[in-house]
């Protein structure tokens, strides 16, 4: 099943169904993002968001 990518503001944190589960540091070619991913499930689904 493929991922759910979502990047949006700290409202997002609180999305119903939401289970955080952890966060990861990466890195790029274009360099770091602006946060690390937090990685969790929604609704059953992975789920990898950037907080802006």
């Amino acid at each position: 099943m493929d991922k759910i990518g979502i990047i949006g503001g700290s409202g997002l944190y609180e999305i119903e169904g939401f289970v955080a589960e952890k966060w990861t540091e990466v890195n790029t070619p274009f360099g770091p993002p602006s946060d690390e991913l937090l990685i969790g499930k929604l609704n059953g689904r992975e789920v990898v968001f950037l907080p802006r």
